[in-house]
């Protein structure tokens, strides 16, 4: 019983230290930008492995040298409620978890063996927290780091320097990752210079970035990007 309970205690004091640790590198990220994340360390060793190759472009830029529009577009189309929750929006998370328990039972009932349609509720603080740190497994341990992480970001990181390092960091493509790599890729242009209409394409790429870079002209993409461009100007930015 006593190996048991010291086996315990130690789980416990190995955690606790994994969450200091995580607090130490969130604090340092208000004046320092992150080198490399979670996911793109992942996706590295999966192109090296699978192509023998790495192509890769990232940049880092201020946040003020990313136009407002990408800004607004991201947040309308990834996080409409970005600047008043606390880093989870309830609502959209219960909704996510209703459409994707119906979804299942369809499928259940289909008796097909093509998994169902996933749908996400996690905001952009969400998602940077799990870019930042964790895996890309769906485990009830890791959402439930994904949230005590997503909490120590809002308290520690200011809401412009939580954008400011995912628009920095996430997915756009194939090895592309953040908006002035994204804006060079697609439109040969600087963040900073992107349309409205540009801004919003990138924004609607962002659940699907690798799939919507070989489909370009795709029909839903654009007009899905014209949603986006007719949303914007309610988006708040931090």
């Amino acid at each position: 019983m006593k190996s048991l309970w010291r086996w315990i205690w130690l789980c416990v004091l190995a955690l606790l230290a994994l969450q200091l640790y995580f607090v130490g590198r969130i604090a340092a990220m208000a004046v320092v930008a992150p080198q490399s994340t979670a996911f793109e360390r992942s996706e590295a060793w999966r192109v090296v492995t699978e192509k023998g190759e790495l192509r890769w472009r990232q940049q880092w830029v201020d946040y003020a040298q990313i136009s407002d529009h990408l800004k607004r577009a991201v947040i309308a189309s990834e996080d409409d409620g970005f600047s008043q929750h606390d880093g989870v929006d309830w609502e959209a998370l219960e909704n996510a978890w209703a459409k994707n328990a119906k979804a299942e039972q369809r499928a259940e009932q289909k008796k097909t063996t093509k998994p169902p349609k996933i749908v996400g509720g996690s905001t952009i603080t969400q998602q940077l927290a799990k870019n930042l740190f964790l895996s890309g497994e769906r485990t009830l341990m890791r959402k439930g780091q994904e949230f005590v992480l997503t909490l120590l970001l809002e308290q520690l990181l200011s809401k412009r320097r939580i954008l400011e390092i995912y628009l920095n960091s996430v997915e756009w493509g194939e090895g592309v990752f953040g908006a002035e790599a994204a804006a060079q890729h697609y439109f040969r242009k600087p963040a900073s210079k992107l349309s409205a209409y540009e801004a919003a394409r990138l924004a609607v790429m962002l659940p699907r970035p690798k799939y919507f870079e070989k489909v370009p002209n795709s029909g839903y993409l654009a007009n899905r990007a014209g949603t986006i461009v007719a949303r914007m100007s309610d988006a708040q930015l931090p």
